[in-house]
């Protein structure tokens, strides 16, 4: 039997339609799909599966999408995968809840196939720029790894998720420098992915509860530096 060796998704949606469109164009171009058809089916796929990225819908039935991002975000061997929500919803509220636990793209339906295939080549590239770089940055009493998208800070360590490391490296590499919420979109998420300002507030704050308030400054009117 052939092993497949191409990049894996997990389809996570309870419209068979939906999923028989999806999986037809992603396995057209190349990918390795799954799929699973409520939020406590996908986490356990994704445990055996090990998906580098999920196409997740928010209304299901079990459990919401939005709760399982949050648990798959908590299992250290899948939690830095992409996730990116394929919902109807188009409540802000909806949107800031999954960028809140760890999404890395929002998508209205309905899907537009060719769409959602550049966007998710443009995820894949941006981490294959990202993977080059493995040089940890020290700054003081902080040590952040990249390889293993880790942070030790005061003798302890944490590994984050992949935006929030992607965020405090950036801010890192030039500490000090005054970078405004639009900066931030524009070099973590993405020219490619429409984010809410707030996502970047949200992700500051889930910092700031690993490394305290000191390290990253709020510029009023302006954006957020390190401060080192």
């Amino acid at each position: 039997m052939e092993i497949k060796t191409t990049q894996r998704i997990l389809i996570v949606d309870d419209e068979p339609d939906i999923v028989e469109l999806l999986q037809y164009n992603l396995i057209k171009a190349g990918y390795n799909v799954e799929t699973a058809t409520n939020g406590k089916e996908a986490i356990e796929m994704a445990k055996n599966f090990k998906p580098e990225l999920i196409l997740m819908d928010i209304m299901m039935p079990k459990m919401d999408g939005v709760e399982a991002a949050r648990q798959i975000r908590e299992i250290p061997e899948i939690q830095n995968c992409f996730i990116v929500f394929l919902t109807a919803r188009v409540e802000e509220y909806s949107e800031v809840a999954a960028f809140d636990v760890g999404a890395d793209d929002y998508i209205i339906k309905p899907i537009k196939p060719r769409a959602l295939l550049s966007r998710i080549a443009a995820l894949f590239r941006r981490e294959r720029r990202n993977e080059k770089a493995h040089e940890k940055i020290v700054l003081g009493e902080l040590i952040i790894d990249r390889e293993s998208y880790s942070i030790e800070y005061k003798g302890t360590k944490h590994v984050l998720p992949k935006k929030e490391f992607e965020l405090l490296y950036f801010l890192a590499k030039t500490p000090n420098k005054v970078y405004s919420r639009e900066d931030l979109l524009q070099n973590i998420w993405g020219s490619e992915v429409y984010v809410l300002a707030r996502t970047v507030d949200v992700h500051i704050r889930k910092l700031r509860e690993k490394i305290g308030e000191d390290l990253i400054r709020t510029i009023k009117g302006v954006g957020y530096r390190m401060n080192i």
